[in-house]
């Protein structure tokens, strides 16, 4: 006990750093999130094609998580997550010369390779998870997710800056974009995860990958962080085409973008301690709760309070189903098994996210925003169920 305090020092400030590589690529995705469908309307050939950016950029994180996983897994968190900073500059760059060129391949193209960057990104917070004490993990897992509190701030700001910055439009959100990648990449040559963490999957042994991916608990994890981001993904991304629909300009988009991610990532300054308290399960159904919360009050109207108030529901009820869904997983899984059951999970997260994110424009421009939120409830429903029988199956299990 008495080491603990020398230790903690090294373990907060590569939590810090993690959060704060986390913030630069928060603010990437967000930007992207905010004028991506934009960008891509001015190029596409008809409104179906409008997400087609985004759609991109999902497939490319879908495409490279599990290669990202196992490579880390090879040659270390450091390495990995500075290539991904970089892959982000190249696609910035990329992006910025379809849209310069009125490219929406090329543009895609140039998401596409953002989304390589995020197939990175998305292990900072199972970083965090390795580099902190059994204790202070779900709080690690947090604060690193806190970092998109910037990116709430920055994001939409950048996006609503950058779009009329030069010709065409939405040129210098693209350029940006890439500066912000090149900066993460500098910020991560400090970190250090201790070798011993590094080393430890070499002096154990794993179970077979079907019995880890088929562990009930392992199941429930990966379903309440799958439908917390597909639900996200699908109504966020829909959200500047159904705003622009109902006639509200940029400024108001950027507006209800920003306070959707504040919604998402300022809890984590907390949900870790409301896991410790009350339970990961409980703080996973609340986030079914708070979900449900966002379709009713998009429901409500289609005035800027309506899209406002239903965005920040949206955003804290990812939040506590993402922040739930990553402690429950960690719990799964040894350190020989990390690379294959955090890759497993985030791939299939981020396909649920693609498909989301493809058919959005296809869904709005078909049913309309109201309904295109009114479907997600029997989604919504199973994903209740889920938890509840997981909750259920371990009370059974603890002796009268």
């Amino acid at each position: 006990m008495t080491t603990a305090p020398h230790s903690a020092a090294p373990m907060y400030r590569q939590v810090l750093l993690l959060s704060s590589a986390q913030a630069l690529f928060q603010t990437v995705s967000v930007l992207i999130m905010t004028i991506g469908a934009l960008a891509g309307a001015q190029l596409a050939s008809s409104p179906e094609w409008a997400t087609a950016p985004i759609a991109a950029m999902f497939l490319g994180t879908a495409l490279l998580t599990v290669p990202a996983s196992m490579w880390m897994a090879r040659i270390g968190r450091r390495g990995g997550f500075i290539a991904g900073a970089l892959l982000g500059t190249l696609g910035g760059l990329l992006a910025a010369a379809g849209v310069a060129s009125g490219s929406l391949p090329l543009l895609s193209l140039g998401t596409f390779f953002v989304g390589g960057y995020q197939a990175f990104a998305q292990f900072y917070r199972f970083a965090a998870a390795e580099v902190a004490s059994e204790a202070f993990r779900p709080r690690a897992i947090s604060f690193v997710l806190a970092g998109g509190v910037i990116a709430a701030l920055l994001g939409p700001q950048l996006g609503r800056i950058g779009g009329p910055l030069l010709e065409p439009q939405y040129l210098a959100s693209f350029l940006i974009l890439a500066a912000l990648s090149l900066v993460a990449a500098g910020l991560l040559l400090g970190l250090r995860i201790p070798r011993q963490v590094e080393t430890a999957a070499a002096i154990e042994a794993a179970r077979p990958f079907a019995k880890i991916v088929t562990q009930p608990m392992y199941l429930v994890a990966l379903f309440g962080a799958a439908t917390g981001y597909g639900v996200m993904i699908l109504a966020m991304t829909a959200t500047p085409l159904a705003m622009t629909h109902h006639q509200h300009d940029l400024g108001m988009t950027a507006t209800v973008i920003q306070l959707h991610v504040l919604g998402m990532f300022l809890p984590s300054f907390f949900t870790g301690s409301l896991i410790a308290r009350f339970g990961v399960l409980k703080i996973m159904f609340t986030g079914i709760m708070l979900l449900t919360g966002h379709i009713l009050l998009s429901l409500s109207g289609t005035g800027f309070a309506s899209f406002a108030s239903a965005l920040l529901l949206l955003g804290v009820g990812w939040n506590f189903l993402y922040v739930g869904g990553t402690t429950l997983l960690t719990r799964t899984y040894s350190q020989a098994e990390k690379g294959k059951a955090q890759a497993t999970n985030d791939f299939t997260i981020f396909m649920v996210g693609l498909a989301a994110s493809l058919s959005a424009g296809i869904l709005h421009q078909t049913m309309g925003w109201q309904n295109l939120n009114l479907v997600l409830l029997p989604w919504l429903a199973l994903a209740a169920a889920a938890i509840l029988w997981l909750g259920y199956a371990q009370r059974q299990r603890v002796p009268a």
